[in-house]
């Protein structure tokens, strides 16, 4: 085998060889040719493993799995990674390898084929220690244990991946740790984090074409979700021109997809029964279980249940139980379920409640969260009434509304809540409106047709105000003299709460806590674990309340600081009063409401809350 020198030399001498053909690859790949770049590939690596190069046989094999489409038959990628992964001593390059050679199984819908080698890829990426093929074993292993009962292992996966990638200059480790944390964020219906990834998203897309098309998708997916249509149009022209610009290979599909989903919300009859045919006719040409489902409430909802009723019927017997447990198990049932139950067929009904019951209270996304279908116990409320038990039934509507109220969902919020004899829903779409304004002996907050009545709260004072001044900073000083109308005496702190020195000893041992938790994990060790995270949080409370925005030393007993502390403890206490009674309200000020020494209310681009303050 050639020295790299040895090899470099030669590619000089003769560009016909490898290192010229995975160029000339790597370059129609970057320029969209994606059929020319795999048959480039498939020379390079040809070329390459005749020669017995393998640092070029890697490079041209994980370049031709990266034009891999999500669905269809891998074809001989599984094999020629194998290959390349047994001839490969280094390290790093096995973990890509690996990391690969998962990713490969699972896009093709065999992911029980993919875990070993993603377990193997993590297994020897943390050994092996380079952040990069680290960050790159825990993408695989998420990808990998993507199935409906694995979600709190995604959980502890998708916040390992974001700690690797936050110290790593590429953008490709940051962008799959946000999209990670949205997915996963997704799976849990948590507002918070769904908000803080997808604003994650849009910051890496100003230099990202294909970060800036994940985050159009994502912020479509949400919008929907709220029940605000007006966006999808411009969301979709984002992302179109962005998928060009990076030349994704799947991006057509998934752009296919939204524009679908945007005829399901909207309801338009003649373009669902076109999303429907196009998605059938996919599934029958490549064989995609998950496609035949997601088709079928598209006819439903197309006015042609015969053809929903078809697809179900493909389920029939032992192919329900059949359907691969993988990341896309929910929706199959989700959506088999939905069509079940809209054309009355109760052994099918029956047979699927036995599968998802054990679900219930889980939302449900599709592969890559670039799609919500509502929470499982949504169907699940109105096949228990079909089936006859209207107690269970009652108990799961009752939960599915709460859900989706305190998530703001809604446009899912209406349609299950209309589809009953319950009270109209307190809709707050397309544009959400909500109260917050001083009446005698307290305040009036949120539904302006039927506002909760709240105590006098000083947080609800101070929220009034920065609502009233939306994305103009208020100094906290300035909002806890407000009240009284008085002065604000300024007075001089003491000096740090935490001296240079502690705050350096303090951050090492932050540092060595990392790697003892590192290790206890490694380990297994579950005791060690919750005392080394117990001592971190106290480090960590220590740090934080020493230290403000941009590291700058927090001045104790300063007027300045007090009014920081007070503010913000006014305000925390007036948000958990009002989750009691508008939680949907709740959240979304604890996400666009920001305290410090200033505080704002920064609510998102074109959101579209309207207040009313008086």
């Amino acid at each position: 085998m050639p020295t790299s020198a040895a090899y470099h030399e030669a590619v000089v001498a003769d560009p016909a060889l490898p290192q010229g053909a995975i160029e000339q690859a790597e370059t129609a790949w970057a320029e969209g040719r994606a059929a020319e770049a795999s048959a480039l590939f498939g020379d390079a690596i040809a070329d390459a493993r005749a020669r017995a190069d393998v640092h070029g046989w890697t490079r041209a094999v994980l370049g031709l799995a990266a034009t891999q489409r999500f669905g269809p038959d891998p074809g001989r990628l599984p094999a020629l990674l194998a290959e390349a992964l047994a001839a490969q001593p280094g390290a790093a390059d096995r973990v890509r390898l690996l990391a690969a050679l998962a990713r490969s199984w699972v896009y093709a819908g065999t992911a029980g084929r993919a875990v070993r080698f993603a377990d193997e890829a993590l297994a020897l990426a943390r050994t092996e220690g380079e952040p990069g093929a680290l960050a790159d074993a825990l993408d695989a292993a998420l990808t990998s244990h993507w199935g409906p009962d694995e979600l709190g292992r995604r959980r502890d996966l998708a916040a390992q991946l974001d700690e690797v990638a936050a110290h790593l200059l590429g953008a490709d480790a940051r962008l799959q740790a946000h999209l990670w944390g949205f997915t996963v964020a997704f799976e849990q219906l948590d507002v918070l984090a769904l908000n803080r990834q997808v604003r994650a998203l849009e910051l890496l897309g100003e230099d990202c074409p294909k970060a800036r098309f994940f985050a159009a998708s994502r912020r479509l997916a949400l919008d929907l979700m709220r029940g605000r249509l007006d966006t999808a149009s411009t969301l979709l022209g984002i992302a179109t021109q962005a998928a060009e610009e990076a030349r994704l290979p799947d991006a057509p599909v998934v752009v296919l997809a939204l524009r679908s989903y945007v005829a399901l919300y909207t309801r338009d009859a003649s373009a669902c029964a076109e999303a429907a045919a196009a998605a059938e006719a996919v599934a029958d040409a490549e064989g995609l279980t998950t496609v035949v489902a997601e088709a079928a409430p598209f006819w439903v909802a197309a006015g042609r249940p015969d053809r929903a009723l078809a697809l179900l019927h493909r389920f029939d017997g032992p192919a329900l139980a059949a359907v691969p447990r993988d990341q896309d198990w929910l929706l199959v049932m989700q959506c088999l379920l939905e069509v079940a139950v809209a054309t009355g067929e109760r052994d099918a009904v029956a047979a699927i409640v036995r599968l998802l019951a054990p679900f219930t209270g889980r939302a449900v996304v599709n592969a890559g969260g670039f799609m919500f279908h509502g929470v499982t116990d949504d169907p699940l409320a109105r096949a228990y009434t079909l089936l006859g038990d209207d107690v269970v039934a009652g108990e799961l509507r009752a939960s599915a509304l709460v859900r989706y109220e305190r998530t703001g969902a809604h446009w899912w919020y209406a349609r299950l809540a209309k589809g009953s004899d319950a009270p109209e829903p307190r809709e707050l779409s397309p544009w959400f409106s909500a109260v917050l304004r001083p009446v005698p002996g307290g305040w009036e907050v949120g539904d302006p047709q039927r506002p909760a009545l709240l105590p006098e709260l000083r947080g609800l004072a101070h929220l009034h105000r920065l609502v009233g001044s939306a994305g103009r900073p208020i100094a906290a000083l300035d909002l806890v003299g407000a009240p009284s109308g008085g002065a604000v005496v300024i007075e001089p702190g003491l000096g740090p709460a935490l001296d240079a020195t502690a705050a350096r000893a303090y951050r090492a041992r932050l540092h060595e806590l990392d790697d003892e938790l590192a290790e206890a994990r490694d380990w297994a060790d579950a005791g060690r674990i919750e005392r080394v995270v117990a001592e971190k949080d106290a480090l960590l409370a220590e740090l934080h309340s020493a230290f403000g925005l941009a590291g700058r030393p927090r001045d104790q007993h300063s007027s300045t600081e007090r009014s920081r502390v007070a503010v913000r403890k006014a305000i925390a206490a007036a948000l958990e009063r009002l989750d009691a009674v508008e939680p949907g309200v709740a959240a979304h000020l604890r996400a666009h409401v920001h305290t410090g020494h200033k505080c704002v209310y920064e609510p998102e681009p074109g959101l579209g809350w309207t207040w009313t303050l008086e």
